[in-house]
């Protein structure tokens, strides 16, 4: 979960707008549960709001590994602390396939220098957030788009964990 937050972590607010995202939904997928880890993860989201507030687009303040390797231990922490593992994987949506993208990238590089003797290229460049850089998507247009499937996937992580209750 660390890794797939930091990966994220390349356009201004696309780690941190995300993971506020994924904190509310894993806020209220635990929320039944255990309802001081909600409050938590609600914190969180709510740091996480107030460093894209004062990092507005064009960021000044990188927040580099030791800000997304927390966020990301703390989601993975919410997880582990209830077992609502399924709800995490939804919630962190984006960040499973910035990661995933890597790990397809890396193999398709190796199955097709083993049997074609040079390796070829999946995506043009990685994480995915910079492939549709390089293909054209402005900055502001992929981190909104992540924004908005970040919203879809933390309601329908909520709404899971509350159901498996």
């Amino acid at each position: 979960m660390g890794n797939g937050v930091n990966l994220t972590d390349g356009l201004d607010g696309l780690a941190g707008g995300t993971a506020a995202l994924a904190f509310i939904g894993m806020s209220i997928a635990v929320l039944a549960i255990y309802p001081e880890l909600a409050i938590f993860g609600a914190a969180m989201a709510g740091a996480c709001v107030g460093f894209l507030l004062h990092n507005q687009y064009k960021a000044s303040v990188f927040m580099g590994n030791t800000g997304s390797l927390a966020l990301g231990g703390a989601l993975a922490a919410m997880a582990g602390l209830t077992g609502m593992f399924f709800p995490l994987f939804i919630a962190s949506g984006v960040f499973v396939v910035e990661a995933s993208s890597v790990v397809m990238q890396v193999l398709y590089f190796k199955i097709t220098k083993h049997l074609l003797g040079n390796g070829r290229h999946l995506f043009k460049m990685m994480p995915f957030h910079r492939h549709l850089e390089l293909s054209g998507v402005k900055e502001p247009v992929i981190v909104a788009g992540a924004y908005l499937i970040s919203s879809v996937l933390a309601l329908f992580a909520g709404y899971v964990g509350l159901i498996s209750v």
